[in-house]
C-alpha cells in the first residue's frame, strides 16, 4: 500500500518541479540581459560605422546625465576589451572587436537556451512520475474500497 509515502513522494517531486521552474525562470531573466547587452552592442556598431568626424554625439555622465560632444576623429575609437582592459582601435577594427563580442553573447544564449531545454525535458518527466504516480495511488484506492465493499457484503 502506498498511503503517505506515496504523498511523500508527490510532494517530493512538486518541490523539484517548483526549483526547475524557478531555474528556468532566472535563465530566461539571463537570457534577456545578454541580448539587452547584444542590442547595446548593435547600436555601438551601427554608431561607429554611420558617425563621421564632426558629428555632435550625447555622451552620458551617469545617473541619466548626458553632455553634447563634438566626435574629433572617428578613426580613434576605445573598446573594452573586458577584465578592465580597454584598447584605442581604428573604426574597422573597432568594429570587429565589437562583432566578435556580440557572437560571444550569441553563443552564450544558445548555451542558456540548450539549459533551458533540458530542464524542461527534465520537468515533463518529473510530471509524467507524478502522474503516474498519482493514477497508481487512485487504483489501490479504488481496490481498497473495492474489498472494503466486499468484505461488508459478506
Amino acid at each position: 500500500m502506498m498511503g503517505g509515502g506515496g504523498q511523500q513522494q508527490l510532494q517530493q517531486l512538486s518541490q523539484e518541479l517548483e526549483a526547475i521552474d524557478e531555474e528556468i525562470g532566472e535563465l530566461e531573466g539571463e537570457i534577456d540581459d545578454l541580448q539587452t547587452r547584444q542590442s547595446e552592442i548593435d547600436d555601438a556598431i551601427e554608431a561607429v560605422q554611420t558617425l563621421d568626424s564632426g558629428s555632435m554625439v550625447q555622451v552620458p555622465l551617469g545617473g541619466g546625465a548626458y553632455i553634447r560632444a563634438e566626435v574629433q576623429d572617428i578613426d580613434e575609437v576605445i573598446v573594452d576589451l573586458g577584465g578592465g582592459y580597454a584598447a584605442e582601435q581604428d573604426q574597422g577594427d573597432a568594429v570587429e572587436a565589437l562583432e566578435r563580442k556580440r557572437d560571444v553573447l550569441d553563443d552564450r544564449i544558445d548555451d542558456v537556451q540548450d539549459e533551458i531545454s533540458e530542464l524542461e525535458a527534465e520537468s515533463d518527466e518529473i510530471e509524467q512520475q507524478a502522474q503516474q504516480m498519482q493514477q497508481q495511488m487512485q487504483q489501490q484506492q479504488m481496490q481498497q474500497l473495492q474489498q472494503q465493499q466486499q468484505g461488508e457484503d459478506e
